[in-house]
């Protein structure tokens, strides 16, 4: 196999209300919206492209592990812990569901979130290596 998959593109999320979720996901995460209409919104935010998708009620992209924990399917990564507890912190005073910091027994702490249709979406303290060296994110920030 010569080629390989580059990247991840766009990531597609249901919602039940495509105007009040993409107001949302542009107040509370600061995303920019690309496009809307009735059935979807782009949205480009964190290094990606998310597609809202207007879904039937009572869908999440979340799914349940072989011992029945919801789980995510999306984590988003930030630099480092200070700048973890600080979206944490701002999450929590924009009105946001989240969960509380936790050490899950690996490098960094995490904690999740929330979206108005119980998407849940984990968020963790430590970016990857190679983000970091194609952004030439210093390791003081």
């Amino acid at each position: 196999m010569s080629e390989k998959l580059l990247r991840v593109g766009t990531t597609y999320i249901p919602v039940t209300n495509v105007e009040l979720s993409s107001e949302w996901y542009v107040n509370k995460l600061g995303a920019e919206l690309s496009y809307k209409d009735g059935d979807k919104a782009i949205l480009n935010f964190a290094n990606q492209s998310i597609f809202l998708v207007k879904s039937k009620e009572d869908q999440s992209a979340n799914f349940f592990d072989i011992y029945g924990n919801e789980r995510f399917s999306l984590t988003f990564e930030v630099n480092g812990l200070s700048a973890l507890e600080a979206i944490h912190k701002d999450f929590k005073q924009s009105g946001i569901k989240v969960g509380e910091i936790e050490d899950r027994g690996h490098s960094g702490r995490n904690f999740v979130f929330y979206d108005l249709d119980g998407n849940k979406f984990d968020v963790w303290s430590e970016l990857s290596p190679a983000f970091k060296e194609k952004y030439l994110i210093s390791e003081n920030i």
